[in-house]
């Protein structure tokens, strides 16, 4: 999927397509991200005015919708 198409899938989900929200799926979908934090680095650096809330909440919409999947990992010494 493309970063467009979620807009769109998002817009005829209900969900208001706002800057915020643009900002962020833009950001998810222009590389491959370790985690949460590091793609909320990333939205900051786009837009210092997005919260670390809004970005954890978009992308619990996107999971929803089963536009992405976030993958808890472990890692053993």
């Amino acid at each position: 999927m493309t970063a467009d198409e979620v807009n769109k899938l998002l817009r005829k989900k209900g969900y208001r397509l706002t800057r915020q929200r643009k900002v962020i799926v833009d950001v998810i979908f222009s590389r491959k991200f370790e985690n949460c934090k590091d793609i909320y680095t990333e939205v900051v650096s786009r837009d210092s005015n997005i919260g670390l809330a809004t970005v954890y909440r978009t992308i619990r919409q996107l999971e929803d919708l089963d536009v992405l999947n976030r993958v808890e990992s472990i890692e053993t010494r």
